[in-house]
């Protein structure tokens, strides 16, 4: 970690063709006989070197994508900033030479970039300019002892951003907006890339159909078991969706009164989660806890309306993962933030608990970080990450987690018709030319989703169409695998 910080990305179109070379090359050989490699590492190198041969040969991003240099540019300081591991002379030497890494991004850009989205150009001329901002007033918590102004080559640098802020605004005259439906052709291209698969797109609807049928199904039952045991002199409406909606009242009415009830809420949560596992003998977790839970800032825009789990990066020296919390400004109408707060209500939680930490998304990247698979750690499958997570839901709950509360099986339930939904609409957006309000028809009205969670679905839906699918297909493959697993070592299973 010490000595790569001292290097940066070279961007140039020699390394590029050489790095797309290299990459064919491993395609090559990993297509050869080889016992000495480990089928897994064998394969998820394949992924990796497939997927960066689409990205410099087939996408070309390097010649379309301002971004593809303004995020590096942005980051080349920061990334210095936050490595702990240096002492004082060491960074102040590396701030001054990383400036001239920058120059180096800016001129790569001016001499690979021909034609580039009109989106892509927006957003990359906003990153050259926050960090021409941070350079002339030594902004980002530089040491104190320390000023951009005393490297000699800053009046380059900053000359090479200014000549980059010219060439893209002349780019910006012809540029067009992006197209971001993708169409069956790529949509299925790119699906079986991230799949690893030979999947069409009709293939993934079909499936995901079937399932939002069949959990459906699942759910009246268990909203009828609920609604007898709740309200046992109250008979049963005749339609079953008006069954499933009345008990996805109750739930949502179990809901955080506000940021700092939800924080303390999940807090508690996680140590239950961990008592259960332990007391269960379920899953041998890490000894070491190095979990921290917040609530995430409003600065993060729209994720902080669904929250995230913020992984340390591989080989990181303090590998700490933060759990950023849902969140809604207070300042909001009342209204609002109560209709907010009943998507995350507390049924849902006791059940994603699982999923996002144990022992789902931490417990399984912590384990990872912990043992002497590096190309595992380095190349993560997203498919499998997502299904591990989605797998332990229904794992916990059939072990007696939230035993007797039929509102955690519904919450989970209805997560499991999302996962659906998220692969369904998924192909229907990119491949049938669904609108907006036709995901959002659907996904309320037959996927039931619950209103925050379908007002961010379009946006991901752009922004990572096949991300969306590893939930559903992952958590497919996961459960296939334990059944079949089940029945290989019948009274010998051992959860």
């Amino acid at each position: 970690m010490h000595d790569a910080m001292f290097y940066f990305e070279q961007r140039e179109m020699e390394p590029i063709q050489k790095w797309l070379t290299y990459n064919q090359q491993i395609l090559e050989l990993l297509s050869q006989d080889n016992s000495q490699i480990d089928p897994v590492d064998s394969r998820l190198l394949k992924v990796q070197a497939q997927s960066e041969v689409d990205t410099y040969g087939a996408l070309a991003v390097h010649e379309h994508s301002l971004r593809y240099y303004s995020q590096l540019i942005l980051n080349a300081i920061s990334s210095i900033l936050k490595a702990d591991y240096l002492i004082e002379p060491e960074r102040s030497r590396l701030l001054c030479k990383r400036l001239s890494s920058i120059s180096g991004l800016a001129k790569a850009a001016i001499s690979n970039l021909s034609t580039v989205p009109k989106g892509d150009l927006e957003s990359g001329l906003e990153d050259l300019s926050k960090t021409l901002d941070d350079l002339k007033s030594d902004a980002g918590k530089l040491p104190l002892d320390f000023s951009f102004s005393q490297c000699p080559a800053l009046a380059m640098t900053t000359k090479s951003l200014e000549t980059l802020v010219s060439f893209a605004i002349k780019l910006s005259v012809n540029a067009e907006e992006a197209q971001p439906i993708l169409g069956t052709k790529e949509y299925e291209r790119q699906l079986q890339l991230y799949t690893d698969s030979d999947m069409t797109s009709q293939e993934l609807a079909d499936l995901a159909l079937t399932e939002i049928e069949v959990v459906k199904r699942l759910m009246v039952k268990v909203s009828s078991d609920y609604l007898n045991t709740t309200y046992p002199d109250t008979p049963l409406p005749n339609d079953t969706i008006d069954i499933i909606n009345l008990a996805l009242t109750d739930m949502e009415k179990d809901a955080p009164l506000n940021s700092t009830d939800y924080l303390e809420f999940w807090q508690q949560l996680a140590d239950n989660a961990i008592d259960f596992i332990v007391e269960n003998d379920i899953v041998t977790l890490p000894k070491t806890n190095t979990l921290r839970i917040q609530t995430a800032p409003e600065s993060a825009g729209p994720a902080a309306r669904i929250g995230w789990v913020a992984s340390a990066p591989p080989f990181a020296p303090n590998p700490m993962t933060t759990l950023n919390l849902p969140s809604i400004p207070e300042t909001l109408p009342k209204q609002e933030q109560i209709d907010f707060w009943a998507s995350f209500n507390k049924p849902f939680n006791r059940m994603i608990v699982i999923h996002e930490l144990y022992p789902g998304h931490y417990t399984q990247l912590k384990i990872s970080r912990e043992t002497a698979h590096p190309i595992r750690l380095l190349f993560p499958y997203g498919v499998y990450i997502e299904g591990w997570a989605t797998l332990t839901e229904r794992v916990l709950l059939d072990e007696g987690w939230e035993k007797g509360n039929h509102l955690t099986f519904l919450a989970h339930l209805r997560k499991r018709l999302e996962n659906a939904n998220r692969s369904y609409t998924s192909v229907q957006v990119h491949c049938n030319g669904w609108n907006e309000e036709q995901v959002m028809k659907f996904s309320i009205e037959t996927a039931l989703l619950a209103p925050q969670f379908a007002k961010s679905l379009w946006g991901r839906i752009m922004r990572s169409p096949m991300q969306l699918t590893s939930y559903f297909l992952g958590g497919a493959a996961f459960t296939k695998l334990l059944q079949s697993e089940k029945q290989r070592l019948g009274d010998k299973f051992y959860l």
